[in-house]
């Protein structure tokens, strides 16, 4: 099943999540306290373990952030100091643009109106920002811009009083239950109206018992269950070759060409 992506030395996995965060804000807590909830919902998660970072995002990062279908953005009070975090925020939002990405905002330990408006903290982090970087406004730019966009979609406000342990579930449950549409919303679209038109033959059966019309109806049924079990397998999110056993080769590439 899912396993936890890093960025250590070791081969990369296939994952689903990929997590943005202030190390020094969250690393050791409510972040990998989240990254622990996503993998015992067996949801795979890239996480950034390199303590040790360049001026420049490395393309390794960005090809992870690439291959996410969700990136959750932890907002922290440090966050807005960090260029490589900003880096890393403008490029999910290009995901997202281009690839159709889910950003899920988290707003730890911060007010949401100060990422959206650098002000508090993210206001001095960019008055630092602007001194450093005189010459490059236009990425300055970018990075409020890219701030004020993501402070604006639906996340989760972590200030709200609840304990830190029941807010983790509920956010690793929401991330579970937005990669789920977007593994299988496509058939349970299909799924829906088949059991309508099921249902309608159902009755036109019983008002005209033709052996027409109940081939009709027995083969929606059946199309019905084929997709049932073609979700069922999308839930799994199993690779291709851990299907290699099945014989119809064509069939399972179907189940991932999403």
């Amino acid at each position: 099943m899912a396993r936890s992506s890093s960025s250590s030395g070791t081969p990369q996995e296939k994952h689903d999540v990929f997590l943005s965060f202030r190390g020094e804000d969250t690393r050791y807590t409510f972040t990998g306290h989240l990254h622990a909830s996503l993998t015992r919902l067996q949801v795979n998660t890239y996480i950034d373990y390199n303590l040790q970072r360049g001026e420049e995002i490395s393309s390794s990062l960005l090809r992870a952030i690439e291959e996410a279908k969700l990136s959750v953005i932890v907002f922290s009070k440090n966050y807005g100091n960090s260029k490589w975090c900003l880096d890393e925020l403008v490029k999910i939002l290009e995901c997202k643009r281009r690839r159709g990405q889910i950003v899920l905002p988290v707003f730890y330990d911060i007010d949401p109106s100060h990422v959206r408006n650098q002000t508090g903290t993210y206001g001095e982090a960019f008055e630092k920002h602007e001194r450093q970087l005189q010459g490059q406004k236009e990425k300055v730019q970018k990075w409020r811009e890219a701030l004020r966009e993501a402070a604006n979609y639906s996340g989760w406000d972590c200030s709200v009083n609840r304990m830190e342990s029941e807010l983790i579930e509920k956010i690793a449950n929401d991330v579970l239950e937005k990669l789920n549409r977007v593994y299988v919303g496509d058939l349970d679209q299909q799924i829906a109206k088949l059991e309508q038109l099921a249902q309608l033959q159902h009755q036109f059966y019983q008002k005209i018992c033709t052996f027409e019309n109940l081939q009709n109806h027995n083969a929606t049924v059946q199309r019905i269950t084929e997709l049932k079990m073609e979700r069922s397998v999308r839930m799994l999110r199993l690779s291709p070759d851990m299907l290699s056993h099945l014989t119809d080769s064509k069939n399972n590439t179907n189940y991932f060409d999403f």
